[in-house]
């Protein structure tokens, strides 16, 4: 294909030099979005009489014919070709001769492919959050089932307090309402538009901009031409918001992990997102979550990346910008592949409350609430600590659990203990008793899940 830009040049360049050069191979993903923009742009050169009306409506005729040609798979992509603006262009110029040619009055490839990356991610935007949603239904079903499920809750990876599997899971469902919110800011900042900034300085036609915006569905135009094709900040902050998120995913996977382990086996994942070993038959691996884990430092490296390309840029636009899609490109779709799995993969999770409960036993937290107790009797806070530290101690020597000891074996370190200690210590009690709003009990939980709906 010949180069479009042939004239201060031969056009001719060694094949190496073309084969590195080339963004095709990635940036066909934008033809959509391209072909759009092109269609949006012979309009408003036709309404501003830059070109003819018939020659405005056969162009974007023959841009549509394009488009569907390429969807149906009748027109292939070649290659060959520099990128998809030139490709496009090209075809359009084979189609329909010289007015193929008016197209690119009063624009530039850097003002088109700063639109076209635009709206590109703004779709890819709107699927992501689609799937950070379904993701936070899957994670309220959890929530709404096992609202009332005792587990242990963790600091240092210690058992600390009892909460329940519901809290646990809204957690979470908060964590993922951020990065929504996130997302959604950065997706105000990105749509605006460039196009009309042409190469740096703008144009000497007479150009509606605001036409063009306004028909690709942009909240506004880019103020400075020069700001409009040399930023790819729009980049760094998607790119960004998307660390943050699989920073979330991540630890989510980390726990599911932990928690379908023979050592914890507090919830059992689905055969469809597991896998077994080559070797050892009596293995179900957690295949998915711990990819998601994985993949996480990839959407970083990413975002190093971009932000490497971008920082010792001078204005305005360098062919180093190229650089920005396929780190972009990238983390999109893996976060698109990790929320796909990830999904399914809680709606069909199974917790083991049994479990949970037993490991919340051992783990003796609630001795807080057992010195509590004597608090309420009378007792100094540090007296009871140590008679609660004690009891704990005799529990693991004996392998008992708190509530398994006698009313007789606590007399013997406090005369204040009586039978109504029991229901205190119970574990549904201290859950209950966090009336605290945005804690554990249950009613705070219900509370919680309504909330997080009224979001959705």
């Amino acid at each position: 294909m010949g180069k479009m830009w042939a004239g201060r040049t031969s056009g001719i360049t060694d094949s190496i030099a073309d084969d590195f050069n080339s963004s095709i191979r990635f940036d066909y993903k934008m033809f959509r979005q391209d072909i759009t923009g092109s269609m949006a742009h012979a309009l408003m050169l036709g309404a501003q009489n830059i070109i003819t009306k018939e020659e405005a409506d056969t162009l974007i005729a023959g841009l549509e014919g394009i488009l569907s040609d390429l969807e149906s798979g009748a027109l292939e992509f070649d290659m060959t070709a520099e990128d998809i603006h030139m490709f496009v262009e090209a075809v359009l110029t084979e189609r329909l001769g010289d007015v193929g040619k008016k197209l690119h009055t009063a624009r530039s490839r850097n003002d088109q492919v700063a639109v076209d990356l635009r709206m590109y991610l703004r779709d890819e935007v709107d699927e992501i959050s689609e799937l950070i949603r379904e993701v936070i239904r899957a994670l309220i079903k959890q929530a709404e089932s096992y609202k009332a499920a005792i587990m242990p809750g963790y600091t240092h990876l210690q058992r600390a307090q009892p909460v329940t599997f519901g809290h646990h899971m809204m957690a979470y469902a908060m964590m993922l309402l951020r990065d929504l919110s996130r997302i959604a800011d950065c997706r105000k900042r990105m749509n605006i538009s460039p196009i009309g900034c042409c190469a740096l300085a703008g144009t000497t036609y007479n150009t509606d901009r605001r036409l063009e915006a306004s028909e690709l569905k942009f909240d506004g135009i880019a103020i400075n031409s020069l700001d409009g094709v040399s930023d790819r900040d729009y980049c760094v902050e998607l790119c960004s918001a998307l660390s943050i998120l699989m920073m979330h995913l991540s630890r989510m996977s980390e726990e599911l992990i932990l928690w379908t382990s023979w050592e914890f086996k507090f919830i059992e994942l689905d055969d469809a997102y597991t896998t077994g070993s080559s070797i050892m038959p009596q293995k179900k691996n957690p295949d998915m979550a711990e990819l998601i884990r994985g993949k996480t430092g990839r959407v970083y490296g990413d975002l190093m990346g971009i932000l490497t390309v971008l920082k010792g840029i001078p204005l305005a636009y360098n062919k180093d910008m190229q650089e920005d899609k396929e780190g972009i490109f990238d983390a999109v779709e893996t976060v698109q592949m990790c929320l796909r799995v990830l999904a399914p993969m809680l709606d069909t999770m199974k917790p083991i409350p049994e479990n949970m409960k037993r490991a919340a036993q051992k783990g003796f937290i609630n001795a807080t609430d057992l010195a509590d107790y004597l608090v309420k009797k009378g007792l100094p806070f540090r007296s009871a600590y140590k008679i609660s530290g004690q009891l704990v101690a005799k529990c693991i020597a004996e392998g008992k659990v708190l509530e398994e000891l006698t009313l007789s074996e606590y007399k013997e370190f406090s005369d204040l203990f009586e039978d109504d200690l029991y229901n205190e210590i119970s574990l549904e009690t201290c859950v209950e008793k966090r009336i605290s709003e945005g804690g554990t009990s249950v009613k705070s939980v219900e509370a919680q899940i309504d909330y997080v709906k009224s979001q959705l």
